[in-house]
Parts: C-alpha cells; sequence; structure tokens
C-alpha cells in the first residue's frame, strides 16, 4: 500500500479564522498575554507603591528600570534551559517565585528596607517566566503549515504592543479605585494564571527540545549572522525607546499631559494592524527581503515627525512607523529560525528579545539625557532606525539562508498502522508489510521555506 491509495489531506485555508479556530492556538494566545501583562502592570504598579507610600519618584523609577532589566539580562539563560530540561520545568519554578515575589511586596510594605524590597524587585525580574521565547518555540509543532504560522507569528508579535496599552492602564486603575497593595497582588495573580493556562496545555506539557548529536541544548549558537541580526534589532529597540521619552516631551511643549501616552498607544495600535495587514496575504522576497524592506519603511516613518507637528498630526504620523513593527520583529524571528541550530532555537529568540529590550533601554536613557532638547528627542527614533537598517544592508549576505536548519522535534502521534503519517515537512507511507517509507513533500531546496514567505501561498 502507498500512500497514493489514501486521500491526501488539504491544510485549512491561512485565515485568521482557521488559525484562531485551530486546536490550541487561541489558548496559547490569550494565556501568553495574560501572562505577560506584569510586564506592561509591574512598572507602574511599583511607582504608584512608592510613591503612595511617602516613598521618591527617582527609588520607584530605579525600581522599575531594574525589574526589566533583569527579566531582559535573564531570558537566553532562561531559554537555555528550555532547551536543555523542556517549558514546564523551567517556566513553572520561574512563575512561583515571580508572583510570590510581587505578592510579598505588599506585606514588606512600601516603608520597608529599600535594600530588601530593591531585593525583591530584582529577583523577580530574574525570575519572570519565558513565556514569548517559550511560545515561539511551540508553534511549528502546533501549527505546522507554514502559511498558518506565518499568520499566528504576525498576530502573536502584533499583539504584544497591546500589553504596553492594557497594562498600564489596568495597574492605574486597580491602583486608584482599590490601592496600589491590590494593584500588585493582581499583577502577581495575572501572570500565574497565565502561565498555568500556557503550560497545561498539551503543545507546552509535551513539547521536548529538539537533539543534537544526543544532546538536548546542543550545537553551535553565536554566529556572524545572528550578532549582527541581534545588533541590528537592537537598534529597532533604541527607537522604541526613545520614542516613549519623545512623547512625554511632546506632552511637555504642548502642555497635553494625555500626549505622553496616546502616541505610544497610536504607535502600538499601528504595530497591530500592520501584523494583521501582514497576514493577509502573501508577500514577494525572502525573508532577508523582507526583513530588509520594512527595516527602510520603518525609518522613512519617522522621518515626517522630525519637524515636530502638531499634536493631532503627530498622532496621526506615529502609526507608520507602528505598521511596520511587527513585521521587522516577525521576520527577525524567522531569520533567527534559519541562523539557529533546532536545538537551541529557544535561546536564540531570548537573545533576540534581549536585544531589542536593551536597546529600548539605551533609546530610553539617551532620550532622557536630551529631552531638553526637542529637536534633538525628535530625530532619536529614526537615528535608531536608520543604525538597524544600516546594519541589517551590510549583513545582507550573512543572514540570508546558508544550510538547512534543523527541525523541532514533534510530540510523538499515534498513527493507524494503514494511515499514512503528516507530521511537519515529511510523510510516512506503508509500503506493504516492510515497514514505512520516508516521503518527502517534494525536491530538495536550495533555500527554507521558513526563509522565503514569499513562495508560500497563504
Amino acid at each position: 500500500m502507498t500512500l497514493a491509495d489514501h486521500p491526501t489531506t488539504t491544510p485549512p485555508p491561512a485565515t485568521y479564522g482557521a488559525v484562531l479556530g485551530s486546536r490550541h492556538v487561541l489558548r496559547l494566545l490569550g494565556g501568553t498575554l495574560t501572562g505577560r501583562l506584569p510586564n506592561g502592570m509591574v512598572p507602574v504598579g511599583l511607582v504608584l507603591w512608592i510613591t503612595g507610600g511617602g516613598g521618591s519618584l527617582a527609588f520607584a523609577g530605579l525600581l522599575a528600570a531594574l525589574y526589566g532589566l533583569a527579566s531582559g539580562l535573564s531570558q537566553p539563560v532562561k531559554g537555555r534551559l528550555m532547551d536543555r530540561y523542556g517549558q514546564t520545568r523551567v517556566s513553572a519554578p520561574a512563575v512561583l517565585l515571580n508572583s510570590g515575589c510581587l505578592a510579598a511586596l505588599p506585606w514588606i510594605g512600601a516603608g520597608g528596607h529599600p535594600a530588601v524590597v530593591t531585593a525583591v524587585v530584582g529577583f523577580a525580574g530574574l525570575v519572570t517566566a519565558p513565556l514569548e521565547s517559550g511560545l515561539r518555540a511551540l508553534w511549528p509543532t502546533v501549527v505546522p503549515d507554514l502559511g498558518q504560522r506565518r499568520v499566528v507569528q504576525a498576530l502573536d508579535t502584533g499583539s504584544q504592543g497591546l500589553l504596553y496599552i492594557a497594562g498600564p492602564l489596568l495597574a492605574s486603575w486597580l491602583a486608584t479605585a482599590h490601592g496600589p497593595d491590590t494593584a500588585l497582588t493582581a499583577t502577581a495573580a495575572l501572570g500565574l494564571v497565565g502561565t498555568v493556562i500556557v503550560l497545561t496545555a498539551a503543545p507546552s506539557r509535551t513539547w521536548r527540545p529538539a537533539t543534537t548529536d544526543g544532546a538536548a541544548g546542543s550545537g553551535r549558537l553565536i554566529g556572524a549572522g545572528l550578532v549582527l541580526l541581534c545588533t541590528a534589532l537592537a537598534g529597532t529597540g533604541f527607537a522604541l525607546g526613545a520614542m516613549t521619552v519623545w512623547a512625554a516631551g511632546m506632552a511637555s511643549t504642548h502642555g497635553l499631559a494625555m500626549l505622553s501616552g496616546v502616541l505610544p498607544a497610536a504607535f502600538s495600535t499601528g504595530s497591530f494592524l500592520g501584523g494583521l495587514i501582514y497576514a493577509r496575504r502573501t508577500w514577494p522576497g525572502t525573508t532577508t527581503t523582507q526583513l530588509i524592506t520594512t527595516s527602510a519603511l520603518f525609518l522613512a516613518g519617522w522621518v515626517p515627525l522630525l519637524a515636530q507637528p502638531e499634536p493631532r498630526t503627530a498622532i496621526a504620523l506615529v502609526v507608520v512607523p507602528g505598521l511596520f513593527l511587527t513585521l521587522i520583529i516577525t521576520n527577525g524571528f524567522h531569520t533567527v529560525d534559519s541562523l539557529a541550530p533546532a536545538s537551541r532555537t529557544t535561546e536564540a529568540y531570548a537573545w533576540l528579545i534581549l536585544s531589542v529590550g536593551t536597546g529600548q533601554a539605551a533609546g530610553t536613557a539617551l532620550a532622557g539625557a536630551l529631552a531638553e532638547r526637542p529637536y534633538a528627542l525628535a530625530g532619536l527614533p529614526a537615528a535608531g532606525a536608520a543604525t538597524s537598517l544600516a546594519i541589517l544592508t551590510l549583513a545582507r549576505r550573512k543572514l540570508g539562508p546558508g544550510r538547512r536548519p534543523g527541525r523541532h522535534r514533534r510530540p510523538r502521534q499515534t498513527q493507524h498502522p494503514n494511515s499514512p503519517v503528516l507530521e511537519g515537512d515529511s510523510r510516512m507511507a506503508v509500503v506493504g508489510k516492510s515497514g514505512y517509507q520516508k516521503l518527502w513533500n517534494g525536491p530538495p531546496s536550495h533555500e527554507d521555506p521558513r526563509t522565503s514567505l514569499g513562495s508560500q501561498s497563504a
């Protein structure tokens, strides 16, 4: 009996309804977004908690920065551990420790010893659950069809910007209506609930790291291509960090405090819309071409803002660079797929996340130092975008597909003895009574399909 004796299953179309209706997708997206809400809530919650208890704004800002920095710096370590031991054994203790620390802060009190408060906040940041990189590692298993995976990854990236709209608003409302202690407790609970939703889903429970020569988490990770990619996307992060301070500067210049929140919200809205538009159709060119093109458009979007437009115009214009942020990040992750060994993709994703976060912190710091120079402040996002584009352009040859990347290990599935096994990019067919023969979907390609999205039909 051969594969031809059985009907071929046509993959469902790559529409939003089909993708979100796929098994586990909505649960994993919703759980990850809920579990990562603390990333947007903790900074605001800490500031309101410290200042509400009579502490200084400077100390509150230090704590908020420490939490974000500790969380970012620990991402690659947690990614490496997940590649070795799986998701449950890393994220479960991490979220318990993180939520425990955040819930302990109201008990310690805002007036507690500064060293104790600082230590607890810093440790809480170090043990944040690595949900973002973990979710990226799950998509090849959950959504094996490349067209659908492109849609879900764009939705994943685009929706992340909403965390930094909903998170601060929710933390502010809870602190105002029920007190800062309640806001921190609720933040801890949301992180715990979201992570539990993800970890109890079958894909996360059964996911196991791919292996190289029998060792999970092995294989050479750091190469010139990955280093250049991370450096380039640090420039993108720099633009994001500078944008938040520029928004505050616009609010001060025009005497409209709401601009400090509305401008980042408009940018994040553009990012979400960009993800929706990107996922609707197939785009030409390789992933490297798309990455460079969208980076150029991202830079072009910042140029009109150099003229310091009036508030309404600025709100409309800032949506434009936001449209291309999701495309840059999504294509950045696709590029990681082609550069990193399959046994260490989670760690590679974490390095990319860290690079964007580090660039964001640098952009915020430099923009704060130039806050009294409006025109210099307005030029910083464009400078970060230009740096990113320049590095990507120079590194183009090192970002392209140089070899076929390894595959993620799929959970073992029970198959009927007379049925073909369809898994990932390969098929198994029964050949008489002698066993199974592996049949590839097509002839070998010089370019991995994950790095040439334009060749796939949505």
